[in-house]
């Protein structure tokens, strides 16, 4: 069985596993952060704010400033030539991680790591798009998004574990150094599928970047999707973003300890989400994009209710309860808000549309929620510092965030069917 440029079943697999094992490398790379933040923030002496700049905000402002011309690049050459030396170079960036010895040279790293991962996830979509037909997308890039609980579980129990015995940096050079293998598996193992293939709308023109923001901001579906993501991060990855360490404090936990209570609900519970969508998005009903919408509307609205008890409740039996029934969520969604990001996109704006998406989530997941959590966090400590409640309190404020995000997906469907007509030419 092969598709009308002559790709066989097994090579759309094999490209589909191998995006799954970069995207695995990105979430394990950014999560192993989140596990040590608070052995980092003790050993430089920082604030909630102080540590969340430092390890969140200084990633996030260079992946989201460079993230739009490197995809508006992959729109006109090689994105398996992008994507390989963003691999290798975030890699790299993340084993300096473990390396420094210094806040400024953290930094550094930090920085770097955030150049890399911005040539990662928008180049992987836009291949995956041309190996699967916009009926079988949002199956794929469920597939695809297995990566984020498998990279969880490596950033939180494997690292924590690692962490605890040989020293945080030590985490940092284990989960680093592997990704520049596979940078090198993608080099030399994938080839660059043709722009459009199995579209029957693909265009010939290649759109400039005002023409593809044009096109953008007439999408009000698509518009919907982005800001539903971007509020499912916010909710889900912002919350996450301070969970070990709120963990550690609120329990008086090691750093292998809050681990080993995250890692296991990410791999199991997020990889059953996870696989649970491929397997619903496989179905024929949900080539209509409206019930993949109706689905993560309410989801994510019924995950919002755990997900502040998670913080709300003083027992760790149920808050580990919680979590069981929250994190989830936060992997429900990848796939298919990614997918239909890509069938709202003509085949030639659709690196530059995945970046804009992953843009605007970044902004809220990285910058907004763990600054705005760890500022509000000092300012109700006050000069006694961060502490178990002040971090609370702020986890509270950010967690009914989820029924705005599960808005946007609802409202999305009114116009859904026809904008994804008018992108790919058909459903």
């Amino acid at each position: 069985m092969s598709d009308r440029q002559g790709s066989t079943a097994w090579v759309r697999w094999y490209v589909l596993i191998t995006m799954s094992v970069i995207y695995t490398i990105n979430i394990a790379d950014r999560y192993v952060m989140s596990t040590v933040l608070e052995p980092i923030r003790i050993e430089l002496h920082l604030s909630d704010g102080g540590v969340a700049f430092l390890t969140g905000v200084s990633l996030a402002l260079f992946y989201v400033t460079l993230g739009l011309p490197i995809s508006w690049l992959a729109d006109r050459t090689s994105r398996r030539n992008i994507l390989a030396a963003s691999l290798v170079a975030w890699s790299v960036m993340t084993a300096l991680c473990g390396l420094s010895r210094t806040y400024l040279q953290l930094l550094g790293a930090r920085i770097g790591v955030g150049v890399g991962e911005a040539g990662g996830t928008p180049p992987a979509n836009a291949i995956i798009a041309d190996h699967f037909p916009a009926s079988r997308r949002p199956m794929a890039m469920a597939v695809f998004a297995l990566g984020a609980p498998v990279g969880a579980w490596l950033g939180a129990d494997v690292a924590g574990a690692v962490a605890r015995a040989e020293g945080w940096r030590s985490a940092f050079l284990v989960l680093g150094l592997p990704g520049a293998l596979v940078g090198l598996l993608v080099l030399f193992t994938i080839r660059e599928p043709r722009r459009g293939q199995l579209d029957l709308s693909s265009g010939e023109a290649t759109p400039t970047f005002p023409d593809t923001l044009r096109y953008l901001f007439r999408q009000k579906a698509c518009l919907h999707v982005m800001m539903g993501g971007a509020l499912s991060a916010f909710w889900g990855w912002g919350l996450m973003w301070f969970t070990p360490t709120y963990l550690q404090r609120a329990y008086d936990l090691d750093v292998g300890q809050a681990g080993a209570i995250l890692g296991p609900i990410h791999l199991i519970a997020g990889s059953a989400a996870s696989l649970a969508t491929a397997f619903l998005l496989a179905r024929r009903a949900y080539s209509d994009p409206r019930r993949v919408l109706s689905l993560l509307a309410i989801v994510t609205a019924a995950a919002t209710l755990p997900s502040v008890l998670v913080y709300g409740t003083h027992s760790l039996a149920v808050a580990k309860v919680m979590l069981w029934l929250f994190i989830p969520a936060i992997y429900f969604y990848l796939g298919p808000a990614m997918a239909l990001v890509q069938n709202l996109a003509p085949p030639k704006m659709r690196a530059m549309f995945i970046a804009i998406s992953l843009a605007i989530a970044n902004i809220f997941n990285l910058i907004i929620a763990p600054q705005g959590v760890g500022w509000f966090s000092d300012a109700l400590a006050g000069a006694q510092g961060p502490n178990a409640k002040s971090l609370r309190l702020a986890l509270l404020v950010l967690a009914p965030s989820g029924f705005w995000a599960a808005w946007h997906y609802w409202a999305a469907r009114r116009e859904v069917v026809a904008e994804q007509r008018a992108a790919v030419g058909y459903l």
